[in-house]
């Protein structure tokens, strides 16, 4: 029955694919099948989150049904993506479906940007790390990234920037903060042997974050903070201080915990579970709140679906054994979704189209 869902939905998706260039618009009216984009996204562009973050469950779904035409409307996005221009090696956040030209140069590690990368490493580690040509680009881009955007604060912190306009804003938000895991889930089979070097920026990256809970009233982190003068790691806009009950920095605590099984990221974990129990719990379930800073927070009254699909799953996965969804086995979706990777050396279904 699910599978028959899935198919069923897949269908009604396909039709957002038929523009000029094959990038798929971000929205699609599921009876008429019409596309169109966010009337923000720099002139009519798809955001690279978007359009890079369905090869996972395209791909699974090739090889449930063995109908090879969601993989090849993932992979052809990805080869045009590889024969365009990077500026400075890195992807911007826009792309247009029409022109198959980028938006404003915008580049980030955080929203619009974000679930890209993450699913360049997947696609490879759910491939039975066969798709070495994922693995290819996931290490080009974080190469650039590690360049262009990481940089250390004047207190040591290490943060990852956005590239805007030809400069280097020196603020992080919440969302950027998964990159720290997904650097710890990339340092196995990295270039140059540079493991080691991976998992310690990943270390770098969740402390800094740990840091940005820290440093509010309510321990809990903002949505986005600076680098800036005497500042570290504290949102400085009213309009930044929301926390809406955000995985990302525990997503990272969990993969850290896998990877060094230091005890500091379970202590991690439980201040932030203590402080979301206080401060976000409602009589109705959990409420975002809207500023961190205040010792009298208030509700915005929402229970984002992350919040029940990341946030209390990582928590969950943090205080488990190892075994309960090894890695070796599972790939979680931008979502945390688990996929299985498919050693399909071993199965009968290795004549499938979209693994060959």
């Amino acid at each position: 029955v699910f599978k028959i869902k899935a198919v069923q939905l897949a269908g009604k998706l396909l039709p957002a694919f038929n523009t000029p260039t094959g990038i798929p618009w971000a929205m699609v009216n599921l009876k008429s099948g019409v596309g169109r984009n966010w009337g923000w996204a720099s002139a009519g562009s798809s955001i690279l989150a978007e359009f890079g973050t369905l090869h996972m469950e395209f791909v699974h779904l090739s090889y449930l049904t063995g109908d090879p035409v969601y993989y090849n409307k993932v992979m052809h996005i990805r080869k045009l993506l590889q024969k365009m221009d990077r500026p400075n090696g890195l992807y911007p956040n826009y792309l247009n479906p029409r022109t198959g030209r980028w938006g404003q140069h915008h580049t980030s590690v955080g929203g619009l940007g974000d679930s890209f990368y993450e699913y360049l490493l997947k696609a490879w580690l759910m491939s039975d790390k066969m798709d070495t040509e994922a693995r290819k680009m996931y290490d080009d881009a974080i190469e650039a990234i590690e360049k262009h955007l990481v940089r250390k604060s004047n207190g040591g912190l290490t943060f990852i920037g956005e590239w805007k306009n030809g400069h280097l804003e020196r603020k992080m938000g919440h969302l950027t903060c998964f990159a720290g895991g997904m650097f710890a889930l990339g340092a196995d089979g990295s270039r140059d042997d540079k493991a080691g070097h991976y998992l310690q920026l990943g270390a770098e990256i969740a402390h800094t974050c740990h840091e940005s809970y820290d440093r509010t009233t309510l321990k809990l982190g903002p949505e986005a903070f600076k680098f800036d003068g005497g500042v570290e790691a504290v949102a400085v806009r009213q309009n930044e201080k929301y926390y809406i009950l955000r995985p990302e920095v525990i997503e990272t605590y969990w993969y850290m915990w896998r990877f060094t099984h230091d005890p500091k990221y379970r202590q991690w974990g439980w201040e932030a579970t203590q402080a979301i129990d206080k401060y976000c719990r409602v009589s109705g379930g959990f409420s975002g709140v809207k500023d961190v800073y205040s010792s009298s927070p208030t509700y915005d009254d929402v229970q984002q679906s992350f919040f029940l699909a990341e946030t209390l799953k990582y928590l969950y996965l943090l205080f488990s054994n190892d075994d309960l969804l090894p890695l070796d086995n599972w790939v979680f979706n931008t979502e945390a979704h688990p996929l299985p990777v498919l050693h399909l050396a071993n199965t009968t279904l290795s004549g499938n189209p979209a693994y060959r």
